[in-house]
């Protein structure tokens, strides 16, 4: 037996270096019999089998079970075995994940897509209920009169502080000076107060331009997927409508 300080060879049975006197421990002993399947390998195999069941859930609690019983089982001193079923454990997972993550993907962007649409809708309106205000703000600051329809536009950017890029729905990557807001022809000329509140006031349209006006021949679903568009009304409420052609909208004072 070596001493391990200073590696003189002594006795089996020695307790002390005969030349040190260093005390000297016996080397561990192996245990007899068979070598048992490492639990935490078989829990990672279980662990990946599952995770096919489970959308792939209880894959990272197998990974750490595969990883933890390889190293268990390499300072074992063959004590252990399983290392296959750990990394089996380990594998599945891995490569389930690979393969699922672009599938998963191709799921979710049509409903991503649906979600910016949505968004733009949203902001679309928003831009719709604030050139709303503005029209009422311009009205009553000049005897209840709308802007003029050849530069109703200009006038509220001018005179009610209105952004450019408030006159574009966000679907559309419209220039500065460009707008996808009609003001409806029908109200040319009138004043605010004569206005039915549920007679249509600005609408989109799918063709840009500036100081647009016109009727419902204008009116387009296209910026939002030709599922419906935004209309604002004399009251100042903005509505999506999903038939914008419908007889119920009121296009004339009448």
């Amino acid at each position: 037996m070596y001493c391990p300080k200073c590696g003189k060879d002594n006795l089996e049975n020695a307790n002390l270096c005969q030349s040190c006197g260093q005390p000297i421990s016996a080397p561990p002993q192996i245990p007899e019999g068979k070598p048992k399947t490492s639990k935490l390998a078989i829990w990672s195999l279980v662990l990946s089998i599952v995770g096919f069941f489970t959308c792939m859930i209880t894959s990272i609690p197998a990974l750490i079970c595969g990883i933890c019983g390889l190293v268990k089982i390499s300072k074992s001193n063959g004590q252990l075995k399983g290392s296959g079923l750990a990394i089996t454990g380990i594998v599945i997972p891995a490569v389930s994940i690979f393969l699922l993550v672009p599938i998963q993907l191709a799921i979710l962007m049509p409903a991503l897509g649906k979600v910016r649409c949505l968004a733009q809708r949203q902001l679309c309106g928003t831009n719709l209920s604030g050139l709303g205000k503005a029209m009422m703000v311009y009205a009553n600051d000049y005897n209840d009169t709308y802007p003029s329809a050849d530069k109703w536009c200009d006038l509220l950017v001018e005179k009610a502080d209105v952004p450019k890029q408030s006159f574009s729905c966000p679907s559309n990557k419209a220039k500065v000076n460009m707008s996808y807001y009609v003001f409806n022809v029908n109200a040319v000329g009138k004043k605010a107060s004569e206005l039915p509140p549920d007679m249509v006031l600005i609408f989109e349209t799918n063709t840009p331009g500036w100081n647009m006006v016109g009727g419902k021949e204008l009116i387009s679903t296209q910026n939002h997927q030709g599922e419906g568009c935004n209309i604002l009304y004399a009251d100042g409420y903005c509505k999506y409508e999903w038939d914008p052609n419908s007889a119920s909208i009121r296009w004339t004072v009448e």
